[in-house]
């Protein structure tokens, strides 16, 4: 359904408003003075054919043409009031239907405006084309009306007729009536669909559904095409007659709503039913269309929501009074016309109340400017009071931010009240003025003042109110109101404090952005204390993304120079704590660097002050890398180096090399220097920083490793020297590990021979096939022909058999073929295969490069003597033991079985062994051995009595330590935390007795050079306790001073701010007496004797002061004190810091909540008084004019003029008069007033139903 709406704003605006009973039912004096005559009241309808009329279908050529439908159309709906989901007047074009209904625009491409109504309820204006109206109109009600819902139940075989083809009768269906529809499921027993939507929308969609099923229906379906004028008697007033019919028949009557432009009626059910209905329907219209006749009459759009009512209400009320239907002109109709319908001598009592609800109200608009409007209200609301309580029935409303103020009520009061507002804003034009002035935002807040200091000032001098925007709106606008003198001189005064502000200084620093995130610190804490320090200092770094180094810096010029000197120095101390160095650190002892649970590298830390980053554990790097200051990195770097020396023979030597030679010896991204690390068993080798200009080249390593890379390193040099010549050879991958040898024997040979450089790529380059050679150019020549050999050798590809028992071939396939893949990185990528399981062959085949397949086997029969050489050795360690021999994960063992090249296996676990009592201890073995206890060990014999020895060392011995019982609570600390430490620490366990057994004894349980160490530091934690002990014995020296307990909470101070001064200064304890103590005023101090004396004194003095203060109570109004108190208590801090005095307000639900008490010195409690009585001034004229202006910019009432009085009933009672009626004419009867058939009472005569136009209130 498309419609166009042609509407001006102010029937737009006041679309569909609400309707009061005493606005119906109030009439002026000048309403019953004035009688109206016949033809004024039922004016001639005009002569046929005359524009304007009505007519029927054009004839002739016209009508064969078929009318262009716009492709643009416009729909008009209305949402009531209490269908409104947000119903959040106050911001309204701002809140959340106004991004509803952008989100909505968006989606469909529509066009929506959207108007408030009188009553509140909201008018939407939909453009666009048909398809993106409907669907925003969908999108519309299921978003901003609220839903309700209902069901309706027809057979389940009409289902399908309701979906449609491919679901588009149903999507038709909810478009049109903007509802959701939900079918059951096929499967599903219920036959019930639900809709969901607004009422209207309901009606219209279960009138559809039911057509549809009547259509399908095979029962009896007539369809009577009357008029759709004649369907309110057939229906009857509520729908009521209709309903008693169909009750009475038993068929359904389905007549579509007003609001559906169709005149079909809709019968179904049983046969006789149906024709009953037919026969009773047509009687019916047949009747009314031969008794009633219409008149017209002309009322204001304006005033066409009053007759209709709240869906229609009053029109119901009107057909149910007086039998007369009256039909509206469509809402997007610019008609102003109005028929009624009904018999004769009932359109007189109709016409009446259609006139009287009409013209019950008026709606006049007084403009006025904006500013002027809290000056029309009045101080306190005085001059809108006045005129209020003069005339009651008017409702004034003052639109914010407009410059229109709405009167509503009965015509005579409107406009008596219109005339008194005007001749207020006539006087207030001429006694008052404005002035507007653009400051920037920016300098508002020092417009303002602190605190409002500088803008009260100015508002007291001049006697001007100033306006000043949110610091959120970002508007510039300040607004100046008052005396036409004073506004002038405060808008100079404004004008040259922005013009002062505008000389500010801006300086730009260049601060690295990577510092930014240090100096503005977590949640900005660091940069709100140099803010807090520099307060009139504007300090703004760059957006993250912006990648910009310029921090600015805007304030007075002094303040910014010594802020930017400020963050100079911050960012010289960040500067030199950024220092990095890398420590390379052998790949096995990060965990000893680490320690037990970190404890190493967290002392390090926090000694040092430094930063320091290890690697991932998956990761090949060695590299530690420490971040702080130059001298506390050297500091960490000396202290993780003494570990490792500390953990392995390692040496360190320094070898002079010219630093122009660098370069080419550590070679393209490390190469060189790093297969020389590699080759010396992976010594670390340090070049000094490039540019350095040194020559010591730094090598740390075992000793002979040393002495290797030295060498070579030398060499390399001698040969950078004297020549640099250098080629490559391309080589598979796989044939690196052949050609290199194990432990680079074969490599080692070709360079010895040939005196060349041979450098293969290390795994993370690119080029994985290049070989580089470097030397002299006769070398390297040598030794790209024998490598070039060696590499046609390995592409000479052979296939070879070996001999392998059975037995053993298991140890080459296991764990996944780890022995076989090992071979064959070794070995140029020779491929081996065993026989399959199962099969009794003891033959393998080899197949790859001849020379790889020479050694693989070479290498297979040496594994197949070491598996026929190996033995088993049996080492007894108690079970008790086991777990400590292993290790965390077994790290300790897995250790042995690769030292050694051994296999380690631990007996199954004895629970019946585990719960002896471990009384042997020390490693003892002199035990019946049991099965649990014995460990094996396999491997060759040499290998596994090494293995042996290493098993037996890890055993834990015990040993015993005599502490004092007093100290053991010390030894342990807070929660275990003291003793954990140490066994982590130590990595040993400590066995501290039971506090009942009072024993002295604490064993400590670990590997012998552990225990020895945690021994160590036990007695040293024993002696630093038997100090704390003689100093605690010092310190516990007490005193006692007796001070009356009024002065306790000003000697604690807020927040315990002053006894915590005290104890920090004096180094003492101060303890108050307890509620519960007889003793209330006496104080005790203890420490140490001179300190505990002197803490005494300062209290005394303290007390001494205290006693010249006094107190008084002064009432302030509670409005003002969170005013007083202000943010946080921000500002009545600041006034008891200012006037030395302590300011208390009562607490919420005390009995005096205006009750202040002020304490401190009578003159400056005087004082204090005094400002706060002055602020308590200052603050009520803003809370007084802030709630007078509150109560004036509500929204109408809605309860406004409920009921008549007696006299307006009184004059309604009289009926509707008028002169020179045609029965007044000679030889027509008048008709009898009083009669009950002729003019049927209504309002005084019969009771009303309802107490409102709109009908009974919903609770």
């Amino acid at each position: 359904m498309s419609s166009v709406a042609v509407l001006t704003q102010e029937s737009f605006a006041e679309h569909r408003s609400g309707l009061k009973d005493s606005e119906i039912m109030g009439r002026g004096p000048e309403d019953e003075a004035y009688i109206p005559t016949y033809l004024e009241a039922f004016p001639p309808l005009p002569d046929k054919g005359t524009p304007g009329e009505k007519s029927g279908e054009p004839a002739g050529a016209w009508s064969k043409i078929r009318p262009i439908k716009a492709s643009v159309i416009t729909q008009v709906f209305h949402v009531p009031l209490e269908e409104r989901r947000y119903k959040d007047n106050s911001q309204f074009g701002e809140g959340e239907e106004a991004k509803v209904c952008l989100d909505i625009m968006q989606k469909t491409g529509a066009h929506i405006e959207l108007s408030l109504a009188k009553d509140q309820g909201l008018s939407i204006m939909v453009t666009g084309k048909l398809d993106s109206v409907m669907k925003a109109r969908k999108e519309i009600v299921a978003r901003l009306q609220t839903q309700a819902s209902a069901t309706v139940l027809i057979p389940k075989e009409h289902h399908r007729f309701v979906i449609g083809k491919n679901g588009e009768k149903l999507q038709e269906l909810e478009l049109k009536t903007a509802t959701k529809i939900a079918i059951p499921r096929s499967d599903d027993p219920n036959a019930n669909i639900r809709i969901t939507g607004t009422k209207d929308g309901i009606e219209k969609a279960r009138h559809e559904i039911q057509l549809i099923s009547a259509e399908q229906d095979k029962r009896a379906v007539e369809r009577l095409s009357f008029e759709k004028a004649f369907h309110p008697f057939i229906a009857g007033a509520y729908n009521r007659l209709v309903q008693e019919l169909s009750q009475e028949i038993g068929a359904r009557i389905s007549i579509p709503p007003p609001s559906v432009p169709k005149d079909e009626i809709v019968i179904t059910g049983e046969k006789e039913a149906v024709a009953m209905a037919i026969t009773r329907i047509r009687a019916i219209y047949e009747e009314k269309k031969r008794k009633t006749t219409t008149i017209s009459v002309e009322v204001k759009k304006s005033q066409h929501k009053y007759i209709v009512g709240p869906k229609g209400n009053t029109l119901q009320e009107i057909l149910e009074n007086t039998g007369v239907s009256v039909e509206m002109p469509s809402l997007d109709s610019a008609s102003e016309t109005i028929i009624l319908r009904g018999e004769p001598d009932k359109l007189g009592p109709a016409l009446t109340q259609v006139y009287a609800k009409a013209k019950s109200v008026i709606v006049v608009e007084v403009i006025a400017p904006a500013w002027l409007h809290r000056f029309i209200i009045g101080k306190k609301g005085q001059n809108i009071s006045r005129i209020t309580q003069q005339l009651p029935k008017v409702h004034i409303e003052f639109t914010d931010g407009e410059e229109r103020i709405s009167l509503e009520g009965p015509t005579e009061e409107v406009e008596q009240a219109q005339a008194q507002i005007q001749e207020i804003i006539k006087d207030l034009m001429a006694r008052m003025d404005y002035a507007e002035i653009n400051i920037d935002h920016r300098f508002h807040r020092h417009l303002i003042g602190k605190n409002g200091a500088n803008i009260n000032r100015i508002k007291e001098q001049y006697k001007v109110s100033v306006r000043i925007p949110q610091d959120s709106e970002r508007c510039g606008l300040v607004r100046i109101e008052g005396d036409p003198q004073g506004v002038q001189l405060a808008r100079k005064e404004l004008m040259d404090i922005a013009q002062r502000m505008e000389n500010e200084r801006t300086k730009d620093l260049i601060i690295e952005q990577k510092f930014h995130r240090t100096i503005i610190g977590q949640k900005g804490e660091k940069i709100k204390e140099v803010r807090d320090k520099f307060p009139e200092v504007i300090i703004i770094f760059p957006d993250q993304q912006q990648k910009s180094d310029i921090v600015q810096l805007r304030g007075p010029k002094n303040e910014v120079e010594k802020c930017a000197k400020f963050l100079q120095k911050l960012i010289a101390e960040l500067v030199e704590s950024s220092f990095s160095i890398s420590v390379p650190i052998h790949k096995q002892f990060h965990k000893n660097i680490i320690g037990k649970g970190g404890a190493n590298i967290k002392k390090i830390r926090e000694e040092t002050n430094t930063k320091i980053d290890l690697p991932m554990e998956n990761s090949n790097s060695e590299m530690i890398v420490i971040t702080g200051k130059k001298s506390s990195c050297e500091a960490a770097r000396d202290r993780i180096l003494a570990i490792q020396r500390e953990l392995a023979n390692l040496k360190e030597a320094e070898v002079s090399i010219p630093a122009k030679l660098h370069n080419s010896l550590i070679g393209s991204k490390g190469s060189l220097v790093r297969s020389v690390m590699e080759e010396c068993g992976g010594v670390h080798i340090h070049f000094p920083a490039e540019g350095s200009g040194l020559d010591k080249v730094t090598i740390r390593g075992p000793a002979e490793e040393v002495e290797r890379a030295k060498k070579q390193l030398l060499q390399l040099a001698e040969e950078k020297q004297v020549n640099n010549f250098s080629v490559e050879i391309q080589a598979k991958p796989e044939y690196h590990k052949f050609l290199i040898g194990k432990g680079g024997a074969n490599i080692r040979r070709v360079r010895d021979r040939t005196r060349a450089r041979i450098i293969f790529p290390s795994p993370d380059e690119p080029e994985q096939e290049h070989i580089t050679i470097m030397g002299k150019e006769e070398a390297v020549c040598l030794a790209q022909k024998e490598l070039e050999t060696l590499i046609k050798n390995l592409d000479d590809v052979i296939e070879d058999s070996l001999v392998v028992d059975p037995r053993h071939h298991r140890h080459f396939v296991c764990r996944r073929g780890q022995v076989l893949r090992e071979l064959a990185e070794e070995y140029g990528g020779v491929a081996v295969s065993f026989p399959r399981t199962g099969t009794q062959s003891d033959n393998i085949t080899l197949k790859g490069p001849r020379e790889c397949v020479d050694a693989a086997k070479k290498r297979i029969q040496e594994i197949v003597q070491d598996l026929e050489s190996q033995v088993n050795v049996e080492v007894l360690i108690p079970q008790r033991y086991h777990r400590a021999v292993m290790g965390p994960k077994g790290c300790k063992i897995q250790q042995i079985t690769r030292e050694h090249e051994v296999q380690i296996k631990f007996p199954d676990r004895d629970e019946c062994a585990a719960q002896e009592a471990a009384s042997q201890e020390n490693g003892d073995t002199d035990l019946i051995p049991r099965k649990c206890d014995i460990i094996i060990v396999t491997g060759r014999a040499e290998k596994c009595e090494m293995a042996r020895g290493a098993l037996l060392a890890l055993v834990p011995v015990t040993i015993d330590v005599e502490v004092s019982y007093d100290l053991h609570r010390y030894i342990i600390g807070q929660k275990g935390a003291g003793i954990r430490k140490m066994m982590e620490d130590y990595e040993v366990n400590i066995w501290v007795p039971q506090p009942e057994q009072q024993s002295d004894i604490i064993k400590i349980t670990g590997q012998v050079a552990s225990v020895e160490r945690a021994k160590q530091g036990l007695l040293q934690r024993v002696k630093e306790l038997q100090a704390e002990q003689e100093d605690r014995a010092l310190r516990s020296y007490k005193v006692t001073l007796s001070v009356d307990p009024k002065y306790h909470p000003k000697i604690i101070g807020r927040k315990g701010a002053v006894i915590s001064q005290i104890r920090k200064d004096y180094d003492v304890n101060v303890q108050f007496p307890d509620k519960g103590d007889e003793q209330q005023d006496v104080i005790l101090i203890s420490g140490y004797e001179r300190n505990t004396n002197e803490a005494k004194a300062a209290i005394e003095q303290l007390v001494a002061a205290l006693q010249d203060m006094v107190s008084e109570d002064i009432r302030l109004d509670r409005r003002v004190h969170a005013r007083i108190i202000g943010a946080r208590g921000k500002a009545i801090r600041k006034l008891m810091e200012e006037f030395k005095v302590d300011i208390r307000f009562p607490q919420p639900g005390s009995e005096d909540p205006s009750k202040v008490t002020v304490t401190g010195l009578p003159e400056n409690v005087d004082n204090a008084i005094d400002h706060l009585l002055n602020l308590e001034e200052e603050y009520m004229l803003s809370v007084t004019e802030t709630e007078t202006m509150a109560s004036y910019m509500k929204p109408p009432s809605k309860t406004m003029g409920a009921g008549g009085n007696d006299e307006d009933n009184k004059a309604l009672a009289k009926g509707f008069v008028v002169r020179d009626a045609p029965w007044n004419a000679q030889g027509n009867k008048a008709p009898d007033m009083s009669s009950a058939e002729e003019f049927p009472t209504f309002g005084t005569g019969i009771a009303p139903k309802q107490t409102s136009a709109w009908g009974p209130k919903k609770c």
